[in-house]
């Protein structure tokens, strides 16, 4: 496990193993995670360790996201909430 998905907060991993999470690999897992889930200090790790403009760009390639992740996220980046994949995909 990398020590960035080390720092996180345990909860936002808890149905899987963290040891088995790859900070490249998954990394539109642990963003969603970390925008549903985390705390403060887990988005600016999280910030800090993708970039804004790598972590809203994967944000907006996520299929689902709940309106109150999907309206902070918008926030978050200065983007409409409709370049957002789950708003744009068929339900």
């Amino acid at each position: 496990m990398s020590e960035f998905v080390q720092g996180l907060s345990r909860r936002l991993f808890w149905d899987v193993d963290p040891e088995t999470i790859d900070e490249r690999a998954h990394c539109r897992y642990v963003i969603q995670r970390v925008l549903e889930r985390g705390t403060l200090e887990d988005i600016r790790s999280t910030i800090a360790h993708y970039t804004m403009p790598f972590m809203i760009a994967e944000a907006q390639k996520i299929r689902s996201l709940d309106p109150v992740t999907l309206a902070f996220a918008a926030c978050l980046g200065n983007v409409k909430e409709e370049t957002f994949r789950c708003c744009t995909s068929k339900r």
